[in-house]
């Protein structure tokens, strides 16, 4: 069941659902908008030809960050990773999905390719995955809203949330933007 306005609130309320910083003027009515902060990862395609899973995305992108005054270009085809400025985490009750704004996905901009979704038991600044399915470069700004984000109930609380012992839970608590983690999945 997809929590409503007053329910998402009564949650912040109880610490089952944290949101920093929160601000009640982004609750809709099933769902918190979400904003975008300041640092993206690139694909470096001048030293780099290929993606090899079973090995560490070290050196494969670039980091780049904006200030308030600028944007970052997201050009067509182009896939970039970035960041949600809000901190969210959920309890052992609860889990999030992560979805895109219809005025975005109407100039073609895709938030996640898969990864929108955030497990019980983790705190972390979302990474977007970002992509510009459209035919013209798209200027993305600080602390404009990028996403919104749904929370539902568990039909219990899990017994092993994200992060526990055994569970390679890869970006547990991740507070910045990074490259993928993939290779650890290969590793005995």
């Amino acid at each position: 069941m997809i929590l409503s306005d007053r329910d998402i609130v009564k949650e912040i309320k109880s610490k089952n659902l944290t949101l920093k910083p929160f601000d009640q003027k982004n609750v809709q009515p099933a769902s918190v908008d979400l904003h975008l902060d300041k640092d993206f990862l690139v694909f470096d395609t001048v030293h780099n030809f290929v993606i090899d899973v079973k090995k560490r995305a070290e050196n494969l992108m670039n980091k780049v960050t904006i200030s308030e005054n600028e944007a970052f270009i997201l050009q067509p085809k182009q896939f970039a990773l970035g960041l949600i400025l809000e901190e969210t985490g959920v309890s052992d009750k609860l889990v999030g999905r992560l979805e895109g704004k219809s005025s975005l996905g109407r100039i073609g901009l895709i938030i996640h390719t898969t990864a929108g979704y955030l497990d019980p038991g983790n705190s972390l600044k979302m990474t977007l995955e970002l992509f510009n399915a459209g035919p013209l470069p798209i200027k993305l700004y600080y602390k404009m809203p990028i996403a919104q984000m749904a929370f539902e109930y568990l039909s219990s609380p899990c017994e092993r949330p994200y992060g526990s012992k055994g569970l390679n839970s890869k970006y547990h608590g991740s507070q910045e933007v990074e490259a993928s983690k993939m290779c650890k999945n290969f590793k005995k």
